[in-house]
C-alpha cells in the first residue's frame, strides 16, 4: 500500500468521499452528520491523504489542525473492496506520524455512537484513543462519540 498526499481532484477519490458522506447521512440525522464534503476538505487547515494499491484506491484520511498542538482526524474511509485488510490502521498510523512531525501533541475525533460505527470505534480504541467530551465547537449529541489520543 502506498499513501500519498492529496488526491482530492481524482474522480475515484471524489466517489469514495461522496460514498462516505452518503453513508454518514444514512446513519445519522442531519444535525449530527460531521463528515466533510469535498469543498470543506480543501480548507488550508486540512491535510488529506489517499492509499493506493497500484491504480486501485484503497482509502483516505485527513488531519485538520485545530491549534498548534491539537489536530482532528477527519474523513477516514476504506473502499468497500478493501475492508478488513488493515487499510484504516495503516492510514491512521500515517496520520499520527504526520501529526507528530507537525508538532501536534493530541489528536481527537468524532465518530458515530451507534452500531454502524462500532468497527471505527474499536479501531480507534485499539490505537489508543479514549472517549472524551466534545471539543472544537462540537456539542454533546447522542449520535456522536468523541475520542482523543495524546501523542508522545
Amino acid at each position: 500500500m502506498r499513501i500519498i498526499a492529496g488526491g482530492l481532484e481524482h474522480p475515484r477519490v471524489q466517489d469514495l468521499l461522496e460514498a462516505h458522506l452518503r453513508s454518514s447521512q444514512s446513519h445519522s440525522p442531519p444535525g449530527s452528520v460531521h463528515a466533510l464534503n469535498l469543498d470543506a476538505l480543501r480548507h488550508p487547515s486540512i491535510r488529506f491523504w489517499t492509499a493506493w494499491d497500484g491504480e486501485d484506491l484503497m482509502g483516505c484520511g485527513a488531519l485538520k489542525t485545530l491549534t498548534p498542538a491539537h489536530g482532528e482526524l477527519k474523513s477516514m474511509r476504506t473502499a468497500d473492496a478493501h475492508l478488513r485488510k488493515g487499510v484504516a490502521r495503516q492510514m491512521l498510523d500515517h496520520i499520527e506520524a504526520e501529526a507528530r512531525a507537525l508538532g501536534l501533541r493530541q489528536i481527537s475525533l468524532e465518530t458515530g455512537s451507534h452500531a454502524p460505527f462500532a468497527a471505527a470505534r474499536a479501531l480507534y480504541a485499539r490505537a489508543g484513543f479514549v472517549e472524551c467530551g466534545p471539543f472544537a465547537g462540537y456539542v454533546l449529541d447522542p449520535y456522536s462519540t468523541f475520542m482523543t489520543k495524546h501523542l508522545l
